[in-house]
């Protein structure tokens, strides 16, 4: 951090979000994760940097170009954030490929698992290599000379591509100095040789090194002096003025093509290019020098995430568990609505399953007795239960309501899709508020019992997404907690008609009362603590960004009030500044699931406030997203939120890194204190709960109950 940055108490944005891509990176560079889980996490450092550039820099050079400010708190101008970014990013980039190069490659050699770079290939790989590109590659290769009659040709977005370097003539006397080589998607990146002519357990072969190898024959008669790989990066934030547009689902279809040819916002080359080749492309996107990056490999490392899913060594992945059903659940013969009236329930996952969710909705769409289903839909996979339950219902004559979020970024497609398929089984689709966000995560059933009438509710801080319940930590609640159910009924009623803002009992709504509650929550704090009473914040979310939450934060601590702040991604609260923030501490946590869920604790003079949300604290979150916040009630769903969503995540030594004032992250290890991983924690506390189960139960039950858990 330069003491510019210094000068004022917020960090900046983006290179926050910098620092937590160099953690992740981090973790492939540690030998007690198995080996193909560390290049897992080198490819999603890979992928984040890549959505980085397209977001957050895009941006940024936007700013620039129009000479706007930036809204962040700071004086930084918007060139001086770039200059930073961009010398940090390049930083990330050489680290990346010498984690690939110096570490994983030669470890993946060494268990049986090659990646064959040309020039090491044996006569047998190198036929079997010609034959493919002769048989797979040629026929979809469409090379482009470069003259007048065939200009650059329209690059898309981080696609495979070459720029050859020639020289002579053609058929027709044409003489070129380059051409363009594309590398279509349909084809695969990574691709594994036959076990007769591998010679290793495990061996692949790049397709960039395939195309690289035999690119001669693509120009025959020409004298081919250079073949480089490069990747274009381009501006991948859609803008639709929704306020202008009759239909926001027609004119989202329009831009989403624009994304593929969005303006570059940086520029991948072989570190051997030639610096004419170089400057010509820099000019073809009209980008700068400090928009290049020369790397020393596949020019999308992201390809190298196939090899997880290709190479069938357990050993060398996480151990496979079987996420628990909740006790209450597990009764033979009990539904599911039989099992929330009984009490609410809360879901940890994914260490427990998010099959009830599913099982849930299910039964839902079938029970003559339920009249009406109502969701909120930001995320949910293109192949989907949720949504074949929501498709379902709508066809059997079911009141279903989806509220489809169709700016879910990189979501917007699927979105799209499924808001088309529900209408057409007679679902009611809205998308929203016209310039909120819906990030809510809603579900609510309407149900008969005898001549009432009950609404049985879901809410949650992550999405309704299968795949995400196994990799990211999430909280969800199962409830028919009738002022709940009231006010979930109100947000749908405001989210689909016209009206003021309903009075919610029990949750709370952004934009309207949510940075409200939470100013105010941290308030009551300060003067409790001012009064000489205890002071207690704990907080847990993806982000810390916004101001005056900040703000307020910094006079918590001038106060006495004792915070902790679990931030896994962005922090731009400045920790541990003598009489500004002594009693802040903020830590990351990072390993084998996402750290994704909201969880805010208030002691408040013994009666322990604690809320689960699906907001972070960032502006976007507070006023321009519908969000919810909700209370967890009950001494034993509050002290399991403390044992198992907080205390663990404060006691961490493996996975936790600490900030410190000067912005900077160090990665704790165990000293005096014996290990502890909190996720692993979780892991095995789960795990015995499951084995103290099976235990009390007939042996064919216990089978049945492990079946249900494995499929999930």
């Amino acid at each position: 951090m330069t003491p510019h940055e210094l000068d004022n108490h917020y960090f900046d944005r983006e290179i926050s979000l910098l620092q937590f891509n160099l953690r992740v990176l981090e973790l492939a560079r540690d030998p007690s994760i198995p080996l193909l889980e560390r290049v897992r996490f080198l490819t999603i450092s890979s992928t984040n940097l890549d959505e980085f550039f397209e977001i957050r820099v895009a941006g940024l050079m936007q700013h620039i170009a129009y000479h706007v400010d930036l809204a962040s708190p700071g004086d930084l101008s918007p060139e001086q954030v770039y200059a930073r970014v961009s010398e940090l990013a390049h930083d990330l980039v050489e680290r990346q490929y010498q984690v690939l190069n110096d570490e994983l490659l030669p470890a993946l050699q060494a268990e049986g698992i090659h990646v064959l770079k040309r020039g090491t290939w044996t006569d047998k790989q190198a036929d079997w290599i010609r034959d493919y590109y002769r048989r797979e590659v040629v026929p979809v290769l469409t090379p482009v000379g470069l003259d007048p009659a065939h200009p650059f040709p329209r690059i898309l977005n981080k696609s495979l591509n070459f720029i050859v370097s020639l020289k002579g003539k053609d058929a027709f006397g044409r003489s070129s100095r380059a051409a363009v080589v594309q590398a279509p998607r349909t084809l695969p990146r990574l691709i594994p040789l036959p076990q007769e002519i591998a010679e290793a357990p495990h061996a692949f072969v790049m397709l960039s090194s395939v195309i690289h190898d035999h690119v001669r024959e693509l120009f025959p008669g020409m004298k081919v002096k250079g073949c480089y790989q490069f990747r274009v990066t381009r501006d991948s934030d859609l803008w639709v003025d929704e306020e202008e547009v009759d239909d926001l689902m027609n004119a989202l279809k329009g831009e989403l093509s624009s994304r593929r040819f969005g303006g570059a916002a940086r520029l991948e080359i072989a570190d051997n290019c030639s610096d004419e080749m170089q400057e010509f492309l820099l000019s073809q996107f009209q980008l700068r020098q400090a928009d290049l990056y020369r790397v020393n490999g596949p020019v999308n490392v992201h390809r190298l995430s196939a090899l997880y899913d290709l190479v069938d060594r357990p050993d060398l992945k996480y151990q496979a568990f079987l996420p628990l059903i909740p006790q209450q659940l597990q009764h033979p013969g009990v539904s599911p609505f039989g099992a929330i009236r009984k009490g609410d329930i809360l879901l940890h996952h994914p260490f427990q399953s998010f099959t009830p969710v599913i099982e849930l909705l299910r039964e839902a769409a079938t029970d003559p007795d339920v009249l009406a289903i109502k969701m909120t839909v930001y995320r949910t996979g293109s192949e989907s239960a949720i949504n074949e339950s929501l498709v379902e219902a709508a066809a059997a004559g079911k009141e279903v309501t989806a509220v489809v979020e169709l700016r879910a970024r990189f979501d917007e497609a699927a979105n799209i899709d499924l808001a088309s398929r529900l209408q057409e089984a007679g679902a009611k689709v809205v998308y929203g508020i016209v310039g909120y966000k819906a990030h809510a995560k809603m579900l609510l059933i309407v149900r008969r019992e005898g001549k009432a009438i009950r609404r049985y509710v879901h809410l949650g801080t992550g999405n309704y997404h299968v795949g995400t319940t196994k990799a990211y930590t999430d909280l969800g609640l199962l409830t028919c907690d009738p002022k709940i159910g009231d006010d979930v009924h109100s947000l749908f009623q405001q989210l689909t008609g016209l009206g003021k803002v309903p009075e919610l009992e029990r949750l709370t709504q952004a934009p309207f009362s949510l940075h409200a509650q939470t100013m105010q929550c941290i308030r009551n704090e300060t003067e409790i603590a001012r009064s000489g009473g205890r002071g207690r914040i704990i907080a847990k979310m993806n982000s810390l960004i916004e101001p005056q939450v900040i703000g307020a934060l910094y006079q918590a601590s001038q106060a006495g009030v004792e915070i902790d702040l679990i931030i896994r991604g962005v922090c731009c609260l400045r920790p541990g500044v003598p009489g500004i923030s002594d009693n802040i501490r903020v830590r990351s946590i990072l390993g084998r699931f996402l750290e994704h869920s909201r969880i805010f604790y208030f002691y408040a003079d013994g009666e322990e406030l604690t809320y689960l949300s699906s907001a972070d604290w960032m502006p976007r979150n507070f006023f321009r997203r519908v969000e919810v916040c909700f209370p967890v009630q009950g001494k034993k769903l509050k002290r399991r939120i403390m044992q198992e969503g907080l205390q663990p995540y404060l006691l961490d030594n493996c996975n936790s890194w600490l900030l410190d004032a000067d912005g900077n992250y160090t990665r704790q290890s165990p000293t005096d204190s014996p290990a502890c991983s909190a996720q692993e924690h979780l892991l095995e506390s789960f795990a015995e709960e499951h084995r103290a189960v099976e235990a009390t139960l007939p042996e064919p039950l216990a089978n049945d109950n492990l079946r249900e858990a494995a499929s999930d």
